[in-house]
């Protein structure tokens, strides 16, 4: 069975677990756009299919980050539409399935986030986590691999960026003072572009790789869209507060908008990372094979 998302019929949805009326697993934004460069929200969205019943968690713990990153699906589409950007957008909860872990790592149904106990994710059977898998991980990050193949179609090598959201602390951390994160491993070529220009902003105060770091080793979707393409790549991570009003968030995501219209302008970014010897197009479809036994 296929369903319809966008407008196109994704091959990869089994739709058993979205019921009629509700939402298809992923949106694309700005379909249309010409430029190189591709957004991808993970987190964009706290949704949770009618069918898991939302994971027996109540609405206040559905709102709260663990569910997603609060105000990244906005910020995400603010900045397709003022760079003139394709952008694919998560569309349910990372509690459902984190789509930006390997799938068959536990963090990919997590059974506790922050402290909060999941039970709907507790005690999964494999085919319950396959069937998720199947539903969520695989259409969403066929999406993606179909919107960066557009890009090659025309010979020209795409970019990745990947935008979430962070809290101002977490459970008893001290304040995160920091504005923005940038998350890079192997690929610094955005990054080094975003540090020079938020460097010439006194205002601004920026994470290099903190609060979280682009060399986790359980990410997925910059690792293995970005550096494992050797397409240049970059995380970014915007504190949540900064993102609950209408002023602060025109001023923070304006001036990430126009850093990423600096760095994403230079001809000379668009290479296939140095060194780099695999295929331009790394193999997708070994993520669409069954979950192991054991997972």
């Amino acid at each position: 069975m296929m369903s319809k998302t966008n407008g196109a019929t994704s091959p990869f949805a089994d739709v058993s677990l979205i019921g009629p009326g509700e939402p298809p697993p992923y949106r694309v934004v700005n379909e249309a756009a010409q430029g190189q460069a591709l957004l991808v929200c993970d987190h964009a969205s706290n949704l949770i299919p009618h069918a898991l019943a939302e994971l027996g968690l109540d609405y206040r713990s559905r709102q709260k980050h663990i569910a997603w990153d609060m105000g990244a699906e906005r910020a995400t589409q603010y900045l397709a539409r003022h760079l003139n950007l394709t952008a694919v957008l998560a569309g349910y909860s990372r509690l459902v399935m984190d789509l930006n872990r390997k799938p068959d790592l536990p963090a990919a149904f997590p059974e506790e986030s922050d402290h909060i106990l999941v039970p709907g994710n507790q005690g999964l059977s494999y085919e319950e986590k396959t069937l998720r898998k199947k539903t969520f991980f695989d259409t969403y990050h066929g999406a993606i691999e179909k919107e960066l193949d557009k890009v090659r179609a025309r010979g020209q090598v795409p970019a990745l960026v990947s935008i979430h959201s962070f809290t101002q602390a977490l459970f008893m951390e001290a304040e995160r003072p920091w504005q923005y994160g940038v998350l890079y491993d192997k690929d610094d070529r955005i990054a080094v572009g975003l540090k020079s220009f938020f460097g010439r902003h006194p205002e601004v105060r920026f994470g290099d790789n903190v609060p979280y770091s682009g060399e986790h080793p359980d990410d997925f979707t910059v690792d293995h869209h970005g550096e494992g393409a050797g397409i240049p790549c970059i995380g970014i991570e915007i504190r949540q507060d900064l993102l609950a009003t209408q002023i602060s968030f025109q001023h923070w995501v304006g001036l990430l908008c126009e850093a990423l219209r600096e760095v994403l302008a230079d001809p000379s970014l668009y290479q296939l990372r140095p060194g780099f010897n695999a295929p331009a197009r790394p193999r997708f479809d070994r993520f669409l094979e069954p979950l192991p036994e054991t997972s």
